[in-house]
C-alpha cells in the first residue's frame, strides 16, 4: 500500500495538530496574543509557531495586528463559527437520539443549550398523552430552574456560573420555588455532581418535574442538556432511577457522536 492511499489519522499529520491548537488557543483568549505566548503556552517552537500563522493568516482563518505585535482570529474563522450554526449538525446528531429517549421511557423529552442564563431548546420531542410543556423548540427558559440548564452549568467552571449570575437580579422566579441567590444555586450544583443527573421538581411548570444528564464534547465541556419531562404524580420517586439510566445512555451516545472520548461525568 502507498502512502496516497494510506488512511491517516491525527498522529500521521502534526503540522495539521498543531494548526488546530493555534486556532482553540487564539479562540480562547478575550484578545489577539503575540507568537511568543502561542508558542509558549503549546509548548510549540517559535518558529513553527511563525509558520503556521503564516499560513492560517493567508488563508484568511488568523488576522495578524502589526502595530500591536499580535495574533487574533480572522474572518474565514467567522464563517466557520455561520457554517456552524447554519448546518445546525448538534440538533441533527441529537435527533434521532432523543426520538428513540421518548420511545424508551413513554415520556417527552428535549435537547437544550446554554444561552447566556437561559437554555433555548434546540430539539423536543413529545410523547403521546403526555402532559402539554411550555418547553418547544426555540423556546427559552431560565437555566437555573430547568433540569436539562442544571445538566450544563454543573459541568461549567466555578467562575464561569458566578458570571452568569453576579446578582440576586440573576434569578428569575417561575413557580415560587428554586434557587434565589447564588450560594443557594451552587448548592444545588453540588448535588447535581454528586448524583450523576440533573433534576427539576415543579420548578418550571406546577406538577411537572424532569431529570437530565449533559453531553459533553472531545474537550469534555458540557455542551447541551438531555432530559426527560413527565407528570410528578404518575413517576414514584424509586421508579424515576430507570428514567435516569435512559437519559444517561442518551448523554453517552450524544458524546460520542460529539468526539468524546470518555463517559461523561454525569453519566457514570
Amino acid at each position: 500500500m502507498d502512502a496516497t492511499a494510506r488512511v491517516t489519522t491525527g498522529r500521521d499529520v502534526p503540522a495539521a495538530r498543531s494548526a488546530v491548537r493555534v486556532l482553540a488557543f487564539l479562540a480562547a483568549q478575550a484578545g489577539p496574543s503575540p507568537a511568543a505566548a502561542i508558542a509558549r503556552s503549546l509548548d510549540l517552537p517559535r518558529s513553527t509557531v511563525y509558520h503556521l500563522l503564516s499560513v492560517l493568516v493567508e488563508e484568511g482563518f488568523v488576522t495578524h495586528l502589526p502595530e500591536e505585535r499580535r495574533y487574533g482570529l480572522g474572518v474565514a474563522a467567522l464563517g466557520l463559527g455561520s457554517a456552524y450554526t447554519r448546518q445546525a449538525p448538534l440538533t441533527r446528531l441529537a435527533r434521532p437520539i432523543v426520538a428513540r429517549l421518548v420511545d424508551t421511557t413513554g415520556q417527552s423529552a428535549h435537547l437544550a443549550v446554554l444561552h447566556g442564563r437561559d437554555v433555548l431548546y434546540l430539539v423536543e420531542e413529545r410523547a403521546p398523552g403526555r402532559p402539554s410543556l411550555v418547553s418547544d423548540v426555540d423556546v427559552r427558559l431560565p437555566s437555573h430552574l430547568t433540569a436539562s440548564g442544571r445538566a450544563v452549568l454543573a459541568g461549567l467552571p466555578a467562575a464561569q456560573v458566578r458570571a452568569l449570575f453576579p446578582a440576586t437580579t440573576a434569578f428569575v422566579d417561575r413557580t415560587g420555588t428554586g434557587p434565589r441567590d447564588l450560594r443557594a444555586l451552587q448548592r444545588v450544583l453540588r448535588e447535581v455532581r454528586a448524583r450523576g443527573y440533573a433534576s427539576e421538581d415543579g420548578e418550571v411548570t406546577a406538577g411537572l418535574a424532569s431529570v437530565a444528564q449533559s453531553a459533553v464534547d472531545h474537550t469534555g465541556r458540557p455542551v447541551a442538556g438531555i432530559a426527560v419531562t413527565f407528570a410528578a404524580a404518575d413517576v414514584a420517586p424509586d421508579a424515576r432511577a430507570g428514567l435516569v439510566a435512559a437519559v444517561g445512555r442518551a448523554a453517552t451516545d450524544l458524546s460520542h457522536r460529539l468526539g468524546a472520548r470518555a463517559t461523561p461525568p454525569s453519566a457514570r
